[in-house]
C-alpha cells in the first residue's frame, strides 16, 4: 500500500492518499491508469488496468496485486528459418 500511495501522489499530485481513496475520484483517468501500471511494473507489482477499474481504491487494488508476480516467457526456441 506504501508504495502504491507514493505512486499516486505523484501521479495524482496530490500530498496524501488514503487506504479507502479512489484513484478516479482523486483524479485519475484511463490515461493515468496505464502510466501507473507502468510504473508498477517498475517496481515489481504487477497488474492490468482492468484490475485498477475494478478495484479503484488503495486497499483494494494493493490486496488485489500484492500476492501476484510477473510471468517469466522463456524465448522462442524456434528459429527464424524453420520449415515446419
Amino acid at each position: 500500500e506504501t508504495t502504491l500511495a507514493r505512486l499516486w501522489q505523484d501521479l495524482l499530485h496530490v500530498d496524501r492518499v488514503g487506504r479507502e481513496d479512489n484513484f478516479f475520484e482523486l483524479g485519475g483517468h484511463s490515461l493515468l491508469a496505464v502510466k501507473l501500471i507502468e510504473r508498477m511494473r517498475q517496481v515489481d507489482l504487477s497488474a492490468d488496468v482492468r484490475v485498477l477499474f475494478g478495484q479503484p481504491t488503495l486497499a483494494a487494488l494493493a490486496a488485489a496485486v500484492g500476492g501476484q508476480q510477473s510471468v517469466q516467457v522463456p524465448a522462442n526456441p524456434i528459429q527464424a528459418d524453420t520449415q515446419a
